[in-house]
C-alpha cells in the first residue's frame, strides 16, 4: 500500500486513507474500527471520521458482531455494502464467454454465460452479445456497473485494451477496450487471462499472503501470470505471460506461433486428449471425467499420463528456475489433474530445480477458484480504479 508523499494536501491524505480503508474491506471483508486502525496505521479519530462518512453515503454499514467476547460495549463490525459499487466482469474464452456483476467486497450478484462457435467468435459478434447480455443482467439485478474488467486469452496492451493477438480466437489488433467502452458507456479495463487468474489467486485464492507466485493456466493453450514482490509482473506494454510458448521439445509439433515443440503443444488440452486416447476435440466434460476416473489408480496415471507429466514437469522446472516463486498455482483444466500426478510434479520440481531446493521446496497447488479465477480477476481489475472514486 502506497503512502501519501510529504507535503500532501489534507484532501489528498483523506482520499488516500479512504481508498486504503475501502480496499481493506473489499479484499478482507468486515472488520472492527479498532482492527482497521491497527492494520492501516491510523488513529481512531481518523478511522471514525472515514467510517462515518462512508456509512452516511451507504458504502459501508455497521452492526454488532454475532459472537461477542468480554465485558463492556462491543466493537461494531464495519461491512462493505455490495450494491454501493458494482462492476462487470467478462471472461472471454475460446469456447465460451462468462459474465458476472460483482459487488463491493467481491460478492457475485448475478452471472450469465454462452457458448462460442466459429462464427460467433468474430469480435463484433462477441461485443454485440456482451452489450445485450450486460443490459439484461443489469436490469434483472437492478444494478448499474461503474466499471468493466475483461479477461482475454491473448496478448493485450494494458494501456488501452488493444488485443494485439489472440490466436485461438483468431483475433488480431482488436481495439476491444475502446469498442466495449463505447457501447457500455463505462470505463473498460482489459487484461491477459492468465495475468488476471494470478491476480484472482493473489487477492482471493490460494496465493493470499504470497508475494511471489506463478499461475499456470491450461485451456486450449497455456498461459502464465506472475506476481513478483506482491505486484503483477506485466512486462513492456503489458505483454507478458506467454509461458506456453517456451520451447521444451525442439523438433516437436508445430505451434501456431511459428515455433516447434512449444510447451502448450505438449501439455495443452489437445495434448492431454492425446494422452488420454481421446479425440483432440473431445468435449471438456469428457476430458475432466476421464481424468477423475484415474484419481484412485496411481498406476493408471503413470501409464497413461507419463509422457504428459514429463513435459509438464520440464516446463515447471524452467518456470521455477527463472522466476523463483514460492508458490505455483495450477488453474483451469489442470485443476482436474489427479492428486497423485500433482504430487509427482512437486517431487520432480524439488529434485530438478536449483531454485526450489534453495528455498526449501516450491509449493505447487491446484486453484481453489477453478473456472471462476479469470472472472474474479477481471472483477478485481475493474475495481482497481473504482475504489479510489467511490
Amino acid at each position: 500500500m502506497s503512502t501519501p508523499t510529504a507535503g500532501a494536501r489534507p484532501d489528498e491524505v483523506r482520499r488516500h486513507n479512504r481508498t486504503a480503508l475501502l480496499r481493506r474491506l473489499h479484499v478482507d471483508g468486515p472488520s472492527t474500527r479498532a482492527s482497521l486502525a491497527a492494520e492501516l496505521g491510523l488513529n481512531r479519530s481518523t478511522i471514525k471520521a472515514l467510517v462515518d462518512g462512508l456509512a452516511e453515503s451507504g458504502v459501508v454499514a455497521e452492526r454488532v458482531p454475532a459472537q461477542r467476547s468480554g465485558a463492556g460495549r462491543p466493537s461494531l463490525l464495519v461491512l462493505p455494502q455490495p450494491h454501493a459499487a458494482v462492476v462487470m466482469a467478462i471472461d472471454i474464452r475460446v469456447e465460451q464467454v462468462a459474465m458476472a456483476m460483482v459487488g463491493l467486497g467481491g460478492d457475485i450478484l448475478g452471472r450469465d454465460s454462452w457458448n462460442l462457435h466459429h462464427r460467433s467468435r468474430d469480435p463484433g459478434e462477441v461485443i454485440t452479445h456482451v452489450a445485450d447480455s450486460a443490459k439484461l443482467l443489469a436490469d434483472e439485478l437492478d444494478v448499474q456497473a461503474v466499471g468493466v474488467g475483461v479477461s482475454v486469452p491473448g496478448v493485450v496492451r494494458r494501456a488501452d485494451g488493444l488485443v494485439h493477438e489472440a490466436p485461438n480466437l483468431h483475433w488480431t489488433d482488436v481495439a476491444l477496450g475502446e469498442r466495449l467502452s463505447s457501447v457500455l458507456k463505462v470505463p473498460v479495463q482489459v487484461g491477459n487471462d492468465a495475468e488476471l487468474g494470478a491476480l484472482a489467486e493473489h487477492v482471493r485464492g490460494a496465493a493470499r499472503g504470497s508475494s511471489d507466485m506463478v499461475y499456470i493456466s491450461a485451456d486450449v493453450g497455456i498461459g502464465g501470470g506472475v506476481i513478483s514482490s506482491g505486484q503483477p509482473l506485466r512486462g513492456t506494454g503489458g505483454y507478458v505471460g506467454e509461458l506456453g510458448h517456451m520451447v521444451v521439445r525442439p523438433g516437436g509439433r508445430r505451434c501456431y506461433c511459428g515455433c516447434q515443440g512449444c510447451w502448450e503443444t505438449e501439455v495443452g488440452e489437445a495434448a492431454l486428449c492425446r494422452a488420454l486416447a481421446l479425440p483432440e476435440d473431445a468435449p471438456r466434460g469428457t476430458v475432466v471425467a476421464e481424468l477423475r476416473s484415474l484419481a484412485g489408480s496411481p498406476d493408471s496415471v503413470a501409464h497413461r499420463l507419463g509422457e504428459f507429466t514429463e513435459w509438464l514437469s520440464m516446463g515447471l522446472v524452467t518456470v521455477v528456475n527463472m522466476l523463483g516463486p514460492e508458490l505455483v498455482v495450477l488453474g483451469d483444466l489442470f485443476t482436474a489433474l489427479p492428486e497423485t500426478l500433482v504430487d509427482q510434479l512437486r517431487r520432480t520440481v524439488q529434485k530438478r530445480s536449483l531454485v526450489s531446493r534453495a528455498v526449501g521446496g516450491t509449493k505447487i497447488v491446484s486453484s481453489p477458484l477453478g473456472r471462476d479465477a479469470k472472472l474474479i480477476g477481471a472483477a478485481e481489475l475493474a475495481f482497481e480504479p473504482v475504489l479510489g472514486d467511490i
